[in-house]
């Protein structure tokens, strides 16, 4: 199989599977086993075109002419090689720990749910693998509604209304400000397409370069850089398992990727750095960075302390790009991948508790690492990920971050970091030490002894996907060189 045909075939194959699970609705252990069997070819066909990458060669594909110069091209480079491993690699343990978590929580319309998760995958492998701002644009607004009906799966009233948060945020910043900002792209170049260093040096006045990378960034409402932030955690209301994707797998690295895609091919960091162009981003982000850290610290429900955390190290990325150095490149790019196995463990342990003990809040946590060991030793491996200890994968892209801080015009953005860290400590590691080191308080009538002895964890197809990307957050760390040798190219490395 050529790369041509396999990037074809990687971005089809969770349609075909799609397919094939909305005709085995009825027979949920067939309709899972295509799920499964989908998931480990499209991981196959993508992890196929890492040698073409690392050996320099950017296998491509032109599907059809829109418009004269305009057409729905695809070409892997490093960035989208990195996104694209880490969004059908983590399906295959999300679809392992759905299997385990819609049937425990009794969830309703499941064969939707695949049909639209395998849908959701083959649009982020469309933005990973796109060639051009018209491509990416594309297939962005396609994950945006397939994954609307995950958000408001369970159907209620709540579940409607971060519904309508999600698409109209996403939908408003993606017409408004993306869109605006690719038809101005087209006008001042005559191309979309992505080259090395960007296409708007030498047709850009100096004028045009933040406001240009204004409508980007905030026309990327996926990155979830505020103001734009509401909908990630309206969107809390769906299944875990969706929270999952919407926070590791492929929504918000779908938002964060396309602004580190832009930084690198449409402006280029030299562009950026000359100009000053990024300088308002920096302290947004830095303050998106704070804002939401600080917020995170005094949610009492789980999922929305994770959800903050989230907004949090997606600024992370954005200030690494913004920062246009080297070293923040690849510290943003290094990110999406070691924040995505760390936080997709969070949330899996999130929606164990939820299943095995109906407990969503920190403040119900109190000694449940007795009767849930396993999941609350994961939780504390994934929390060690994102705060940025080594030896987890977060320590390496903390690193980078930090690095290129320092190398930029305003180093003082490294105390952000720093503080950040210091804040992610203050609101993940309370429910750690509330797990392990406080005694259950005994409120559900049962005594504090008995249920100190009492094991239950939630079901296995549960407990060892977040046992998988705990164990993840930790071999990661030690694979980041390699990661950082695919990516080196970004930077002209």
């Amino acid at each position: 199989m050529t790369p041509s045909v396999s990037i074809g075939a990687a971005i089809a194959a969770p349609v075909l599977g799609a397919l094939a699970v909305s005709l085995s609705g009825r027979a949920p252990n067939v309709r899972e086993s295509f799920t499964m069997i989908t998931t480990l070819i499209t991981f196959g066909l993508v992890a196929g075109l890492v040698p073409e990458v690392m050996s320099g060669a950017r296998p491509e594909l032109v599907l059809i002419e829109l418009l004269p110069g305009l057409s729905l091209r695809f070409e892997v480079e490093p960035l989208g090689m990195l996104y694209a491993l880490v969004a059908s690699g983590l399906w295959i343990v999300t679809s392992l720990y759905a299997f385990g978590y819609m049937r425990g929580h009794h969830e309703g319309n499941q064969t939707r749910f695949y049909v639209c998760f395998a849908l959701a995958i083959s649009a982020a492998l469309g933005i990973a693998f796109a060639g051009n701002l018209l491509t990416l644009f594309i297939f962005y607004e396609v994950l945006t509604f397939s994954t609307y009906p995950l958000v408001t799966h369970r159907g209620t009233d709540e579940a409607r209304r971060g519904g309508r948060t999600y698409l109209g945020v996403l939908v408003t910043t993606s017409i408004c400000f993306l869109l605006f900002g690719i038809v101005w792209t087209y006008a001042l170049t005559g191309t979309l397409d992505f080259e090395s260093g960007g296409i708007l040096a030498g047709s850009a006045e100096p004028w045009q370069v933040p406001l240009l990378l204004a409508l980007f960034v905030l026309g990327i409402g996926k990155a979830a850089t505020m103001p734009f932030h509401r909908w990630l955690p309206a969107a809390m209301v769906a299944p875990t398992t969706v929270s999952a994707l919407l926070h590791a797998v492929a929504v918000v690295k779908a938002g964060v990727f396309s602004v580190l895609k832009v930084v690198v091919y449409v402006f280029g960091i030299d562009l950026l750095s000359e100009t000053g162009g990024s300088v308002w981003l920096m302290y947004l982000a830095a303050s998106t960075i704070l804002i939401s850290s600080l917020i995170a610290l005094y949610q009492d429900n789980l999922k929305r302390r994770l959800a903050y955390s989230t907004i949090s190290q997606l600024a992370y990325i954005v200030l690494g790009g913004a920062l246009a150095t080297a070293s923040g490149v690849l510290g943003g790019a290094l990110h999406i991948a070691m924040h995505a196995v760390g936080k997709i463990t969070l949330f899996f342990c999130a929606g164990a508790i939820d299943v095995a003990q109906h407990k969503q809040k920190v403040s119900e946590l109190r000694g449940i690492g007795r009767s849930m060991p396993f999941t609350m030793a994961a939780f504390a491996l994934g929390s060690f990920s994102i705060i940025g200890l080594p030896p987890f994968g977060g320590a390496w892209s903390k690193w980078y971050l930090a690095l290129g801080s320092a190398e930029g015009p305003l180093p003082g953005f490294m105390v952000v970091y720093m503080l950040s860290s210091l804040l992610s400590i203050g609101y993940l590691m309370p429910i750690v030490v509330r797990a392990f080191f406080f005694s259950p308080d005994g409120s559900d009538g049962e005594s504090a002894e008995g249920t100190a002895r009492q094991l239950k964890e939630a079901p296995l197809l549960c407990v060892v996907p977040l046992c998988l990307t705990a164990i993840g957050s930790v071999l990661i760390f030690f694979y980041a060189p390699r990661i950082e040798a695919l990516l080196r190219p970004l930077v002209g490395g």
